[in-house]
């Protein structure tokens, strides 16, 4: 690797390695290293559907300035396993340099990268065994990286506080070889990464889009979570499961997703504010309870992270292919709230938004994730909750009290069992005001018409889409949820000053003005992950406009970079 040298104000890591090797163990205490050392950092990974076994990859892109979305080169690759190559082998170049065990390791993928062997399960035996390996790897990316190892061995500390000392011991030392290793090289074969630090960058935290989402349940004031764990939503159950206790959240493994569904309206009925948290497989057996929702006029918040189907489809993997599920689901005609966060931010400020919205108008409001928000990772500032608020619009009720009686608007006063003396009936059929079952004609209309007025109602909460770059374009890119961080730095790499992008966090209802945008552009290019570009449907079918350009991907995989600047340079 003579004269190879690496100067760049950023750098893509991957680790690739069989399930139950540890790859996002490294990837997750490098990110939190770098961060700390002032670095930006952006990770997320792919997986295969086993526990062990198969080929998985994490990416983590450490960078001077701010990343929020994958790339497809690679920089530096560290394989863990026989496979690991071969999994990746289509994103390896000439410029890739690779580092590993020597019988993990060909140059038969590209013909000048540079391959070389450092056999970090032989230096992890010689200190304890082959479970530092992965202690090892992180440490010699520190060493390339010309990295103090301070900042790691203060992670490792606290990461095996609970464990023995000389577990604590073994691991310190495990860093420090594999550092000594990585500088070896950086000297020996000339390379230098050069890339900025930012002081302010270290008191920022590193979240994922599963802690967003939990954590703007609890600032909603989530108070119940029922789930039958299934991947990619499994996150947030488990993130508000280990923090239940210390913000008094009742959390319920459901036998299945419609006692799921069942259990959290049961929950706002009695007054608390519940959450469901499913997938695509999960929703669909939910769609009765989520029709219950709308006849019976409960709250309720479903997060619905999807993943590729039909059926069991690719449980690991991502897609956008449950908006028109969402949309749909449930049979009947009643209001709801679809959101579709973007980022991590709005992952948060959204998921608590949607207690609220839920509460206020007593609808089902959905919050449409997908694996790779869920999965990815990067860093942000603190949230800011001095402008949040738990909005709750229980009354007490009296004696006279009609719990779906008539009003203007459809929505009625909610009251909930003992706070105050009346009776709070409800029933799946069809009711009077009371709540009393009726096949009354008349009263059917009546009922019908007060639930849908809320859709008038709910266009004063509606978000409007973010229109990001100049005003006066001429190619506008539509995307919805979490393709928003990936079209912001394609167009930047695009640099064209004719081109803007319309990011919808809100897909249903669909904001009004979404006509005047559309009709202003010379040329509308749709960017989904699904196959039949629902979203470009859903627009047509509200607005009558006819979207002809689409990128789309569908192979489990959310876009790349490059990717999206390539496709986007072809229509334009």
């Amino acid at each position: 690797m003579t004269d190879k040298i690496i100067k760049k104000d950023e750098i893509n890591l991957v680790f690739a390695a069989e399930a139950g090797q540890g790859s996002d163990t490294i990837s997750t205490i490098l990110a939190k290293v770098f961060k700390d050392a002032g670095y930006n950092i952006f990770s997320t990974k792919e997986a295969m559907s086993r526990i062990r076994g198969g080929a998985n990859s994490n990416d983590l892109r450490v960078s001077s300035s701010k990343i929020c979305a994958g790339v497809w080169n690679i920089d530096v690759l560290i394989p863990l396993s026989a496979n690991a190559l071969d999994h990746v082998k289509d994103r390896i170049s000439d410029n890739t340099l690779i580092f590993g065990e020597k019988e993990f390791i060909s140059t038969r993928y590209c013909q000048k990268c540079k391959v070389r062997a450092v056999n970090f399960s032989g230096i992890a035996k010689e200190i304890g065994g082959i479970i530092y390996t992965n202690t090892v790897a992180a440490g010699f990316i520190m060493g390339l990286m010309n990295l103090d190892t301070i900042y790691l061995e203060e992670l490792l500390k606290k990461r095996f506080a609970k464990k023995s000392e000389d577990i604590v011991n073994k691991n310190i030392e495990a860093a420090k070889r594999g550092y000594e290793k990585g500088k070896e090289f950086c000297k020996n074969e000339n390379i230098s990464i050069e890339i900025k630090r930012d002081e302010t960058i270290k008191d920022q935290i590193i979240i994922n889009g599963s802690t967003a989402v939990g954590m703007g349940c609890i600032a909603g004031g989530c108070n119940y979570v029922s789930s039958y764990p299934m991947s990619p939503s499994t996150g947030v159950l488990i993130f508000l499961a280990a923090n239940g206790k210390e913000f008094d959240i009742i959390v319920e493994q459901a036998e299945d997703e419609i006692a799921a569904i069942n259990m959290t309206l049961g929950a706002w009925y009695a007054g608390a504010r519940g959450l469901a948290t499913t997938s695509g497989g999960g929703y669909a057996l939910m769609k009765e309870g989520i029709s219950l929702a709308g006849m019976i006029e409960t709250p309720v918040v479903i997060h619905l992270a999807q993943r590729p189907g039909p059926a069991t489809g690719l449980p690991t993997r991502t897609e956008q292919g449950d908006l028109e599920l969402a949309l749909y689901a449930g049979h009947g005609e009643f209001p709801r709230v679809l959101y579709a966060p973007g980022d991590l931010q709005q992952a948060f400020y959204l998921s608590q938004k949607a207690f609220n919205i839920a509460d206020k108008y007593q609808v089902p409001v959905t919050i449409l994730t997908d694996q790779y928000i869920l999965d990815s990772s990067y860093n942000v500032e603190e949230f800011d909750m001095s402008e949040l608020s738990v909005d709750k619009y229980i009354i007490e009720t009296n004696e006279n009290y009609k719990r779906y009686e008539y009003t203007e608007n459809g929505i009625t006063p909610r009251g909930i069992p003992g706070f105050g003396k009346g009776l709070v009936g409800l029933d799946s059929d069809e009711h009077d005001e009371e709540g009393h079952i009726t096949e009354n004609l008349n009263t059917r209309v009546k009922m019908v018409d007060k639930r849908l007025k809320k859709y008038e109602a709910l266009n004063d909460d509606i978000i409007p889409p973010e229109l990001i770059g100049p005003e006066n374009y001429k190619t506008l890119l539509l995307a919805w949820g979490t393709n928003l961080n990936i079209v912001k730095e394609a167009m930047q790499k695009l640099n064209k000053d004719d081109l803007a992008f319309l990011h919808y966090s809100q897909v249903w209802p669909l904001h009004p003005d979404t006509i005047k945008y559309l009709e202003k552009a010379e040329k509308v290019i749709m960017i989904e992950n699904n196959a039949t570009s629902q979203f470009a449907k859903l627009i047509r079918q509200q607005t009558g406009f006819t979207i002809q350009d689409k990128i789309l991907k569908y192979n489990g995989h959310a876009f790349y970079v490059e990717e999206l600047v390539e496709k986007i340079s072809d229509l334009i």
